[in-house]
């Protein structure tokens, strides 16, 4: 790919590390000015300037907590205040903490629906006002997750705020779709990141071996790897991947369905 983002502005949600960080750098190589949002301003202002190494000259960090509804429309204000415009918005920011259906507390749920549903609607809600506002088309990608068909039973207000996402994807990509606004959607599966490594180490006692470990027991060898995620994220913002909209693809090397 090449320039496939080329004078498009791109805010991406969560955009300060893992996942969105990722998809970050992706949107910058391909000739986008981006807009990052995170909660910790000492981490969003270096990935900002790391961002500016890449040749993203105009790369904007906005700090915000997307569970904070305010805060979140901020970062979409924020964007057109300084760029005139959102052509692109990629809802990246996510909530893994675990729960189970017998353990999730009301308060683990409101968070989860919070930071997983709740923020990206409204994002959406707005990006797409300035879009239609000025009678422009644009592109939204919002990053699921495999459990959303389902998922472990360790997960459910995740599986199910993002499975709430996956149809808030396919309902407005219907409704847009006359506003060639294009939204689709990627379940990505199990994948190497950071906050990954994290949650492996925090809720299943891992040890440095577990990347390795884990690897092995997949079919492609390897877990999948956040560049190659972020090359289709950003194929799915650009005119490159035409006029598909509504689509929830799996990013994964297991298929839903298939069975031994």
């Amino acid at each position: 790919m090449a320039d496939l983002l080329t004078d498009r502005v791109v805010l991406v949600s969560g955009g300060t590390q893992g996942v969105g960080a990722s998809i970050a750098r992706a949107a910058v190589r391909e000739g986008a000015s981006v807009v990052v949002t995170g909660r910790r301003a000492d981490v969003g202002e270096a990935f900002a300037k790391e961002l500016r190494t890449l040749g993203g000259d105009d790369t904007l960090f906005v700090q915000a907590d997307v569970a904070d509804l305010d805060q979140a429309r901020h970062t979409v204000s924020a964007t057109i205040e300084a760029f005139g415009r959102i052509d692109s918005l990629v809802n990246a920011a996510g909530l893994t903490s675990r729960g189970s259906l017998l353990d999730t507390t009301p308060e683990l749920f409101d968070a989860h629906v919070a930071v997983n549903l709740k923020a990206p609607f409204f994002l959406m809600q707005a990006a797409v006002a300035d879009m239609v506002g000025r009678g422009a088309p644009g592109t939204i990608v919002n990053v699921l997750t495999m459990s959303a068909h389902g998922g472990q039973p360790y997960l459910t207000p995740y599986s199910t705020t993002k499975a709430g996402l996956a149809g808030l994807t396919r309902n407005a990509a219907h409704a847009h779709r006359w506003d060639r606004i294009r939204i689709n959607g990627v379940n990505i599966g199990w994948t190497d990141t950071e906050g990954e490594d994290l949650v492996q180490r925090t809720f299943h006692n891992a040890d440095d071996t577990w990347l390795q470990k884990a690897a092995a027991t997949q079919p492609m060898g390897q877990l999948g790897q956040v560049d190659d995620m972020a090359a289709l994220v950003v194929l799915l913002l650009s005119d490159r991947s035409g006029v598909v909209t509504g689509s929830v693809i799996d990013w994964d090397q297991h298929v839903i369905g298939g069975l031994d």
